[in-house]
């Protein structure tokens, strides 16, 4: 029935119930990652999943509509015969008023037909790809329509925004919580689910020779980018009430930035990595004033421009977007963890829209040996740095200093590169599918906690304060451009600059790696 079992790990049997199950959301990524799971062995023989949303829709219309989203977009193409139809099968659908407590009453009874059915023991996880201000009033019915009196697990999964600043992601979790327990929820952020992002600990943890230099006295800076090529395209209304500082940086790149530079936990269990992470956002650098704003945080709006031939207009031009709109399609910060390991090094991050490249990387800088010493005093010497490739390229590499060939004493950047999707190939598991089935196992460790969310919270709202005091900060860029020049200076001012992403690097670099470059 399905493909080789990977790890010999299965989820506990359940019934996955899946909010706005006729959304672009399950159809992209919820659909394809249970379809892969189901493929892996990891769903187990005792499973049945729920779509539930407003339109109507029979069983055998949901499952067409559920095969063409894994014809489109799953890893793996569909199996033969009764490996299909045995996956088919266990999809029903419900058109459910989420407001109408007596819809959730009727749910009850079917769900309980279905655990009979597959010898389910009353595990339950809602995955609720709904809008946050949905959150609490699908809370309440779960559990006054009788959804959480079964025998077994019930663990509710929300996507983000979670919220739009601390008080009303605190009002928001309050409504949660009336139902849920904290450890019955999980927030998923599915960069917390990428390959390159889980091996941030093991590159950290599992090596001799990173551990005792990674701290002030051995690393100069630390670079997060976040860029993207597209523009807001169809999100236009949504995304003017974000902008890139709610929709990127609160929850993506604080959670990078987090597994970067937290102590090692004191054992591999989820709240002990979970505690490490928050004490890092708690030990960062407050925004005290607007004045410190301006000084640290650079916010930037893309204009027309071009990329690679193509003519892009502005943000103020697309669908939705108000021709007045100063939200910000650009973010640069330097951002300080004042702890004992880290005093004094600059995290900067940076995110935007319409920038030249697509990718996600870490660039650890390490600092020079002394420019008076030996080769340094003949030739001006390039720094040591660890790069971690997030997407869409995944991998490592590391640039050291060595000898250029010939008779001449010469030192050259030399790469040594380890390309994880170019190894495993393109079937590789998705973000979707790992976190899917860590809440089914019941292992929160990439998911965000609350505490971890509120401190998030705390440090952004005080930037977004201070850019409503301050209209008149917003810069522009060309679309195409790497943000505004401020976000050049931001570095420049401290003796440093950003490194070039995804593998476009100086000419003179040397590459030694798996990619046959």
């Amino acid at each position: 029935m399905t493909d080789q079992l990977i790890d010999n790990v299965t989820a506990d049997g359940a019934v996955y119930f899946i909010f706005g199950a006729t959304g672009d959301l399950a159809r992209r990524k919820l659909f394809p990652a249970l379809y892969s799971l189901y493929r892996e062995g990891k769903l187990g023989d005792k499973f049945a999943i729920v779509g539930l949303a407003r339109r109507p829709r029979t069983d055998a219309q949901f499952r067409e509509d559920v095969l063409e989203s894994i014809k489109e977009f799953c890893r793996y193409k569909i199996g033969e015969g009764q490996d299909w139809q045995d996956f088919a099968e266990r999809f029903t659908y419900h058109s459910l008023d989420i407001g109408n407590v007596d819809g959730f009453r009727e749910l009850k009874a079917s769900t309980e037909a279905l655990e009979a059915r597959y010898s389910i023991a009353g595990n339950r996880l809602f995955y609720l790809a709904l809008a946050p201000e949905l959150f609490g009033t699908v809370s309440r019915n779960l559990r006054d329509g009788g959804m959480l009196e079964s025998a077994g697990w019930h663990r509710l999964v929300i996507e983000k925004p979670f919220g739009y600043d601390y008080p009303s992601a605190s009002k928001l979790n309050e409504e949660i919580r009336h139902v849920f327990r904290e450890d019955e929820v999980f927030r998923i952020d599915h960069y917390l689910g990428k390959e390159m992002v889980q091996n941030i600990e093991v590159i950290r943890f599992a090596n001799a020779f990173f551990e005792p230099l990674w701290n002030k006295h051995h690393i100069a800076n630390v670079q997060i980018t976040l860029s993207e090529t597209v523009g807001v395209e169809e999100r236009g209304a949504y995304y003017n009430k974000s902008g890139a500082l709610r929709d990127m940086v609160q929850n993506h790149m604080l959670q990078m930035l987090t597994m970067i530079a937290m102590e090692p936990p004191s054992h591999l269990d989820p709240e002990a990595i979970r505690d490490e992470k928050v004490k890092v956002l708690r030990s960062l650098r407050n925004f005290k004033s607007g004045d410190e704003v301006r000084e640290r945080v650079i916010r930037g709006q893309y204009t027309s421009g071009e990329l690679r031939g193509q003519a892009l207009k502005g943000y103020r031009e697309e669908d939705s977007v108000p021709a007045d709109s100063t939200t910000e399609t650009f973010f640069a910060a330097r951002l300080f963890v004042d702890n004992f390991r880290w005093s004094g090094v600059p995290f900067y991050v940076r995110t935007g829209k319409r920038l030249p490249v697509k990718s996600t990387e870490i660039v650890v800088e390490f600092k020079n040996v002394p420019g008076n010493l030996l080769f340094a005093s003949r030739q001006q010497l390039q720094p040591n740095l660890l790069v971690i490739r997030v997407n869409p390229m995944e991998g490592i590499y590391i640039r050291i200093n060595a000898k250029k060939p010939g008779n001449e004493m010469t030192v050259q950047p030399v790469a040594m590169e380890f390309c994880q999707s170019c190894q495993v190939g393109i079937n590789t598991p998705e973000a979707y599918e790992r976190l899917i089935f860590d809440a089914a196992r019941g292992d929160s460790t990439y998911f965000t906690r609350w505490d971890e969310l509120a401190a998030a919270w705390q440090l952004v709202d005080p930037i977004a304060a201070a850019w409503q005091e301050h209209a008149a900060d917003l810069a522009h860029y060309s679309a195409g451009a790497w943000g505004p020049q401020q976000a050049h200076k931001l570095l420049h001012q401290d003796g440093f600059h950003w490194w070039p992403v995804n593998g476009q690097d100086e000419d003179n670099v040397i590459w030694v790696s798996n990619t046959g470059k």
